[in-house]
């Protein structure tokens, strides 16, 4: 199994973490951009959310 096909899996096994973390991330770029970017941020996380796992796993 290669390094992408290992990533993939995790990826699909983890999709509520995957999301978490992603979020954490954009909330810290936010705040370090100070928050003058927040809307294309915003959609960017929702986009990776979206391309990981089963999708978007935020209620």
């Amino acid at each position: 199994m290669s390094f992408l096909d290992k990533a993939k899996d995790f990826l699909e096994k983890h999709d509520d973490k995957v999301d978490q973390a992603l979020e954490k991330v954009g909330d810290e770029v936010d705040k370090r951009t100070g928050h003058k970017h927040s809307a294309h941020i915003d959609r960017a996380v929702d986009e990776a959310q979206k391309r990981t796992g089963q999708g978007d796993t935020r209620p």
